[in-house]
């Protein structure tokens, strides 16, 4: 079974994180919620979750992807951390999967330049904070790669379908679509 980790951080975007927790756990998927310095998560709109671990209690080697939220401060604090920095770059070294929405790929990856030379959307307004050697586009979700990168939360479901796709196949995430009334 493959395994993927979600990245939640204080002032995380709510839908950014439940929406993939959801639809790769319906797609088979072992999905751990990993917390930024606890496992007691506030949101960015107050809701509250309780993580799986922290991050200091994963190891990369263990999972064959990664989920990092965007929302403020969410986004900040999780470029902040030493720990899910060294985490990100363990993925990108093994080329496993990297998905960012929001914020997160202009300020959590970018800031790693891991990125650079590739594809890649995010936040409108936040294409400043991206590395000039990154190619911004305008798509709501852009594969290129090991990387999937989304605008935010109106793009929650389609960036988390295409997640599902990259590790399960287009037939999988079909079939997690069309049983949750998306077509």
């Amino acid at each position: 079974m493959k395994k993927i980790t979600v990245l939640i951080a204080t002032g995380f975007e709510e839908i950014e994180a439940i929406t993939p927790i959801d639809i790769l756990r319906r797609g088979g998927l072992d999905v751990v919620t990993a917390g930024i310095g606890d496992t007691k998560i506030t949101g960015s709109h107050g809701i509250k979750i309780e993580c799986d671990a922290t991050i200091e209690q994963i190891n990369a080697d263990d999972f064959d992807g990664v989920v990092i939220p965007g929302g403020l401060p969410g986004a900040s604090n999780i470029s902040e951390s030493s720990e899910a920095n060294q985490f990100i770059k363990s993925m990108y070294r093994d080329k496993k999967l990297i998905a960012a929405i929001c914020a997160s790929p202009s300020m959590v990856l970018s800031p790693l330049k891991i990125l650079d030379g590739m594809k890649s959307t995010g936040y409108p307004g936040f294409e400043s904070e991206f590395s000039d050697f990154v190619e911004i586009k305008t798509e709501n979700v852009v594969v290129d790669g090991n990387f999937i990168t989304s605008k935010g939360p109106g793009t929650a479901a389609d960036f988390s379908f295409a997640i599902l796709e990259y590790l399960l196949g287009k037939e999988k995430m079909d079939s997690v679509a069309q049983s949750m009334l998306f077509f």
